[in-house]
Formats: C-alpha cells, structure tokens, sequence
C-alpha cells in the first residue's frame, strides 16, 4: 500500500530545506520525496500547501504510570502526543516506583505497547530508587530496552557514586542524562533570584546554581568519557560551559523545555501556579539567550518536559503547589512561537524537535529521506485558535498556556505510515 502526501510544504531538518514538493510512504517507511509530477499511490492525501515534517521526538515525558494513574496513563498520553504531532515519547523513570529494574521496565514497555498509538522509548533510573546511593544494573536495563539512565530532578550528590555510575555507562557506552541543579542552593527554591521573586516573598535560586552543577559534570564527563545530555539548560550563565565542552570535543548535548523558551519569570504574576516548573522560570534576558542558543546549535534539543499534576497538586499556595506542567499538545504551537517571532526557521526548529534528539538517541527517526520510518506530523503553522485546557487528551490539565492565543494546528499524525491522529 502506497500513499502520497502532495501538495506539501516539506520541512526536512536534515537537508535543512524548506521546500514545496510530495512524499510518498510504502508500508511503514519512507519511499521518496521529489518536485514536480508525482508518482500514482493507492492513496493520496492533498497537504493544501500546509507544513508535513518528520514527527517529534520528546525527550523528558512523564507518564505516571505505575503509581500515579489517575494524573496520566500511557493511553491518555499517547492520545495527547498524537494530537500533538510527538510520534515518539522518551518517558522518564520517576515513577512510583522507579524504573529501576528489568522487571519494571518490561512491565512499562508492555502497558505501553498496549496503550499508546505512538512509540514509547522508555528511560531507566542511574540509581537504585533514584536514591543516589547505588547505582542500577546499566546492562540489564539495555538488554531490557532503556534507551539512556538519568534520576531525573533528584540531583546525585555523591560525587563518587555519580562518577562510578558514569564509568560504567561509559563502558557500555550507555547515555547519561542529568538534571544540571546545585541540590543545597535549590532546595526548596519556587523562583529565580532577583527583583521579582523578593517582591513577592518567594523562595529563589540564582542562576549559578545550574552553572555550578554543569560544572561539576563536565568535570565528571571529561574524566570519564561517558556520554552525557544535560535535560535542562535554563540560564545564560550555563552556555559559556556548554560551548567549552563541546569545542573540547566533549561527547556532550543539552535540551531545553519549551516552557523556558516562550516564558518568564514574571509571567507567574500573582502567584499563577499552573507557572510553577523546575527549574523555575528564568529572567527575560535568559529566555533571550536560550532561544539564540537552540537557533546556533548550541543547544540541541527542545523537549515538552511534561509532568502532568492534579488539581489538587496545583491549588495550593504558590511555594507549596507541585511543579510541573503538561506538554505533549502545546509543545507543537509553543515552538512555532519562536518561528512567527522570526527568531528561528522551521528546518533548525525541527533539528530541535525531531533530528538532534533522535540522533542523540541513535534512532532512525527525525528525517524525511528515504527510507527513514514513515512517523510524520501535517500541520498548519498559521492556523491561530484559543488554547482551552479542558480540551486537552491529558488526563491533568495544568497547562501554563490555558486561555493564550496560540498559532499552529496539527492536522495529521502517522506512525510507521499508520494514522494515529486526524480525519480519513
């Protein structure tokens, strides 16, 4: 079976083009892409000149499944990736319990496989309960299918724990990811330091608390050699470090959250909750430094960081409400937000979004050559509409962007050439 995608805008972050032209799909892969004439296949599908890219790839969602199911199961969030146009969620292993064994591993991957219409790469804790004291079996849990180890924001404090960890992933050549956050000065922090968070009586952390953190890894990647991906980089006091180890020829890239590219930090306003992330939401002049580094390259992966909260986790006082925020359908608009800006085209967009993360984690996706696997978003990069989070596929519903006036609807999703997401 054949189908043909024409009348297409092709964003292809590999060959960087930004282009109109068709695709054709054969079974689960890509088949060929060109201008002009296309060939005949059984089924045609007219783009109407809207955007067809390779579909995104999100590193750092949170599924709360096993432990906390009623915030958001592998069905409900696989139903949100696909309306977002995330063909592959990496999941995250802070989970009640951590996925810190085969055993557990095996049971996510089958509960996923059951549930989700989309890919499930799942990641698997460093240490044994995310604890920072022991480190888990890396071996085990790659034959078991994990595709990189992190203890996700609890920090592993133990110097040496961490750096006979990352030997030994080094050894299996197993990618290690971190949380860059100094514990001490970040405990109990819901803000960044400055003007705003002491007008508002809020508990704060400077900046250097993630440069100091990074610093130490580096340290600890240089001495190693492990591979190493730092989730988060929300600060400009970070990069300078993050463009010594790669100018070093360090085996070392970075992400960063949508949420830290389109907002700040006083957009918490009086006491917003649904704002609250870790790490906290950084001054402007930050945000501004994070987008011109994901625009050259130096950070190379924009990620959802979805955490899904209940209400309950929410309406509380803004120092004691739970941090977080659901992604998997924003994350789309959101980063076309860069694009309207003219701060970033769609093809390095989609290097961020879908090629860099899918290279770090050696997957064939994020490409539109042939061959490649037929995981696909069709959307329409203009389409402007008032995002209202009760009609969000996530189970929570703690979006900072409830009520914002938002460009960019996905019209289709597909799958290893299946359609997971849209009409026909």
């Amino acid at each position: 079976m054949r189908t043909l995608f024409g009348n297409a805008r092709l964003i292809d972050p590999e060959a960087g083009s930004d282009a109109p032209g068709w695709l054709l799909v054969e079974g689960a892969r890509i088949l060929a892409t060109g201008t002009g004439e296309p060939p005949p296949a059984g089924t045609v599908i007219d783009c109407g000149g809207h955007c067809l890219a390779p579909g995104i790839v999100d590193i750092g969602v949170k599924v709360c499944e096993p432990g906390e199911r009623h915030k958001e199961s592998f069905g409900s969030a696989g139903a949100a990736a696909a309306a977002g146009g995330v063909t592959t969620m990496v999941t995250r292993p802070d989970t009640t319990p951590a996925i810190d064994t085969p055993e557990v591993l095996e049971f996510v991957t089958r509960r996923a496989r059951d549930a989700s219409p989309v890919r499930i790469k799942p990641m698997a804790a460093l240490t044994k309960g995310r604890e920072g004291r022991e480190m888990v079996e890396i071996g085990f849990l790659l034959d078991a299918g994990a595709v990189a180890f992190t203890d996700g924001d609890r920090v592993i404090e133990n110097t040496k724990v961490l750096s006979r960890a990352m030997t030994y992933a080094r050894s299996l050549g197993a990618l290690v990811i971190a949380h860059p956050q100094d514990p001490g000065l970040s405990h109990g922090a819901c803000a960044t330091s400055g003007k705003f968070a002491s007008l508002r009586g809020l508990p704060a952390v400077s900046p250097m608390a993630e440069r100091m953190a990074l610093d130490r890894d580096l340290a600890l990647v240089e001495m190693t050699g492990v591979r190493y991906h730092a989730d988060q980089i929300t600060t400009a006091r970070a990069l300078p470090a993050l463009d010594r180890a790669k100018s070093n020829g360090r085996d070392v890239t970075a992400g960063v959250s949508i949420h830290h590219l389109t907002l700040n930090e006083l957009d918490v306003g009086d006491y917003r909750t649904f704002f609250k992330v870790k790490p906290p939401l950084r001054a402007e002049t930050d945000r501004v430094a994070l987008v011109g580094a994901v625009a050259s390259g130096l950070i190379d992966v924009i990620s959802s960081m979805h955490t899904p909260q209940d209400e309950e986790s929410k309406r509380l006082p803004y120092e004691a409400a739970a941090s977080g925020a659901v992604a998997l359908e924003t994350l789309l608009p959101a980063s076309l937000r860069l694009y309207h800006a003219g701060a970033i085209d769609l093809p390095r967009l989609w290097r961020a979004l879908s090629l860099n993360p899918s290279r770090r984690l050696g997957l064939e996706t994020g490409r539109l050559a042939p061959g490649a696997p037929a995981d696909l978003v069709w959307f329409d990069a203009d389409a402007p509409f008032v995002l209202d989070r009760f009609a969000l596929r996530s189970k929570s519903k703690n979006t900072p962007f409830d009520g914002a006036r938002m460009q960019g609807r996905v019209l289709g999703t597909w799958v290893a050439g299946a359609r997971v997401f849209g009409k026909g």
